[in-house]
């Protein structure tokens, strides 16, 4: 009977975080103390704005002027968090395992520097995985069981590192 409520309680654990994720706003933050000297968004340009739709990540692109000869990553990692339970077989079906899984799916690329020192960010864009794809994929420990899933969290990290630095200039979660 222990062990049952204690896998009962990690599972709403599991749902809490799962929901709690989902239900966080995008955070974005841009320090150009992580970039070259003089690094600024060029006229007309702002920080990037990411939008969830779906699975689908898209974060709007930039431009960053001031950045001298200086190249820089941009990263964009989706996750997909799946909470759910496995399933004994028979009349009644007893829960007998819950699970937490995650899966990220990450897009990066090395952006160039014009000759005129300014960087020139495209759109960026990832999907994450869907309930269909991570069952697929996805073994209960006993492999006569069988797996639900009872929810799913999307969260991303989009980042934009110079070269020669650790931290990023830009960063925006959600």
């Amino acid at each position: 009977m222990k062990k049952s409520l204690r896998r009962i309680l990690a599972l709403f654990a599991a749902l809490f975080v799962a929901l709690a994720a989902g239900m966080t706003a995008a955070q974005a933050a841009t320090n150009f103390g992580n970039a070259p000297q003089g690094a600024h968004y060029a006229q007309g340009s702002s920080e990037p704005v990411c939008t969830l739709s779906g699975l689908t990540v898209t974060c709007t692109g930039t431009q960053i002027a001031g950045v001298g000869n200086t190249n820089a990553t941009v990263t964009l990692a989706v996750t997909s968090t799946f909470t759910g339970v496995c399933h004994n077989p028979g009349v009644n079906s007893k829960i007998v395992e819950p699970f937490t899984e995650s899966e990220t799916t990450t897009t990066s690329s090395v952006i160039t520097s014009t000759k005129n020192g300014r960087l020139v960010v495209p759109a960026q864009s990832a999907t994450g995985t869907s309930t269909a794809d991570f069952l697929a994929d996805f073994t209960c420990p006993n492999p006569n069981w069988t797996p639900e899933v009872t929810g799913t969290a999307i969260s991303f990290r989009y980042s934009l590192t110079f070269a020669g630095f650790t931290q990023p200039a830009i960063l925006i979660t959600g």
